[in-house]
């Protein structure tokens, strides 16, 4: 997978209070950053084709996001 850019991760974690963040640290908020992307998606995809649509609408993302 790995398709997010690390340094906008970095300054994530490193607002958050960090006074600094290892690479490992940052891959692996990635990762899961990802992982947690693509099950939301599918899930906005799965209310999208409920609701009869092909396009995925902000109001899906909202739905499976509460």
């Amino acid at each position: 997978m790995a398709e997010l850019p690390l340094a906008p991760l970095k300054r994530i974690a490193k607002n958050t209070g960090a006074d600094r963040v290892s690479e490992e640290a940052v891959e692996e908020l990635r990762d899961v950053v990802e992982d947690i992307a693509e099950d939301l998606a599918k899930d906005a995809v799965t209310a999208t084709k409920h609701a009869g649509r092909v396009t995925v609408k902000k109001e899906d993302v909202d739905l499976v996001t509460r």
